[in-house]
C-alpha cells in the first residue's frame, strides 16, 4: 500500500505541474542558443522527448545526465544525424565509459554541431535595388557545442548526474553604423558568444515493478548578449517517470518483450509548459517500435519511429510531421560493448 501511495503522489505531482500553468500567458523569445533545444538522437525524438527517465546509454547526456548511471555495457558510443528546417543540418554524438563496472560510475562525452548553410549576404545601398551583395564576407552562421559529464548511483535506487559544457554560436559580420557629429560610419562587426552551461538531473527507483521517477535541469547558464539586451540559454526543468507495461500482466507476455510507457512534464523559460508521452515496443530484444505525443506545441504533435538492434549494434529511424515546415526524419547509429 505504501508503493502504491507513493506511486499516486508522483503521478500527482506531474499533473500539478502542468495543468495550473495549462492556460498560462505564453512566453515567448527569452532565451537564445535555440539549437540546444533541438532533439537530435533518433530514439528519444520518437518518443516525443520522452525521456528523462530513460537510462543506460550514453544519449541521457542530452535529456538527463543521471541516465549515464546504470550504463551496464564498458563503452556506449552514439552519433546522430539531422536535417532540420530550413536546410539547417546538426550532426550530434556522444560516448560514455563505464568506470569499474560502475563501482567509480560512469563518464561521459557528448558534442553537437550545427551547419546554417551558405548566407548570400547584402547591405541597404542608395542604388535602384535598394541594397548590394557583399562579397567579401567569406564567414558563414555556425554553432557548436562540447560537454562533460559524470553519473553514478548513490544506491541501489537513486542515482545523480550532472554535465557542463561549451556552447557557441557564430552569426557572422554586419555592418554596425557609428554616429559621429559630421557623418555615420559603417563597421564591421563579428557576432561570436560563447558560455559555460550546465545540466544535471537525478533518477530514482521506486521498487514498485519498474517504475523510476527522474527530474532534471538542462542549459543552465549566465546571461550572455550580442549587443544592449541579455539572454540566457534555453533552461529547461522536466520531471519524468516512466515503467515497463508488460510487467503489470506477468506470465502473459515473455520476458524477452517490453513495453516502455515515458511520460514527462516540461516546463521550459521560452514557452509554454507541455507534456511529452512516450511509447517503446520491444519485441525479442531485437525489435522495437516507438510512438509518442506532445501537449501545447504549435507545430507537430505526433512522432513515430522504429530501431534494431544485435550484438551491440542499434539502428534507429524517427520521423516527426510537422504542420508547416518539412517533416523531419533523424537517424542514429549507437554502439555498445
Amino acid at each position: 500500500m505504501k508503493k502504491l501511495g507513493f506511486v499516486s503522489i508522483l503521478l500527482l505531482m506531474v499533473l500539478g505541474f502542468v495543468l495550473p500553468n495549462a492556460h498560462a500567458q505564453k512566453k515567448l523569445a527569452q532565451t537564445g542558443f535555440q539549437y540546444l533545444s533541438v532533439q537530435t538522437d533518433a530514439r528519444a525524438s520518437a518518443l516525443a522527448g520522452a525521456f528523462t527517465t530513460v537510462e543506460g546509454t550514453s544519449t541521457c547526456l542530452f535529456y538527463n545526465p543521471a541516465g549515464l548511471s546504470r550504463m551496464n555495457t564498458v563503452v556506449d558510443l552514439s552519433l546522430n544525424q539531422l536535417n532540420w528546417i530550413a536546410d539547417i543540418k546538426y550532426i550530434s554524438g556522444s560516448m560514455a565509459l563505464n568506470i569499474a563496472h560502475r563501482k567509480y560510475g560512469v563518464l561521459g562525452l557528448s558534442f553537437m554541431t550545427v551547419d546554417y548553410g551558405k548566407f548570400l549576404w547584402t547591405k541597404v545601398a542608395n542604388n535602384e535595388q535598394g541594397f548590394e551583395d557583399i562579397s567579401d564576407f567569406k564567414q558563414q552562421p555556425s554553432a557548436y557545442m562540447v560537454g562533460i559529464g559524470y553519473a553514478k548511483e548513490l544506491t541501489d535506487r537513486f542515482s545523480v548526474g550532472g554535465q557542463v559544457k561549451y556552447a557557441y554560436q557564430n552569426l557572422g559580420q554586419s555592418y554596425v553604423p557609428v554616429y559621429t557629429e559630421t557623418d555615420t560610419i559603417l563597421n564591421v562587426k563579428n557576432y561570436k558568444l560563447g558560455t559555460l552551461a550546465f545540466d544535471f538531473g537525478t533518477q530514482y527507483k521506486t521498487g514498485f515493478k519498474s517504475l523510476i521517477f527522474g527530474m532534471s535541469v538542462r542549459n543552465f547558464s549566465q546571461e550572455i548578449k550580442y549587443e544592449k539586451e541579455g539572454f540566457q540559454l534555453p533552461l529547461t526543468f522536466k520531471m519524468g517517470i516512466s515503467f515497463d507495461l508488460f510487467q503489470f500482466v506477468p506470465n502473459v507476455i515473455p520476458g524477452s518483450n517490453s513495453l516502455l510507457i515515458s511520460l514527462d512534464a516540461a516546463h521550459p523559460r521560452s514557452y509554454p509548459e507541455y507534456m511529452e508521452i512516450g511509447a517503446e515496443y520491444t519485441f525479442m530484444n531485437m525489435l522495437i517500435l516507438r510512438a509518442g505525443y506532445a501537449t501545447n506545441q504549435d507545430l507537430y504533435k505526433y512522432a513515430f519511429g522504429f530501431g534494431v538492434r544485435k550484438f551491440g549494434l542499434a539502428l534507429d529511424y524517427s520521423y516527426t510531421p510537422y504542420s508547416v515546415f518539412d517533416n523531419i526524419s533523424r537517424f542514429s547509429v549507437r554502439f555498445a560493448f
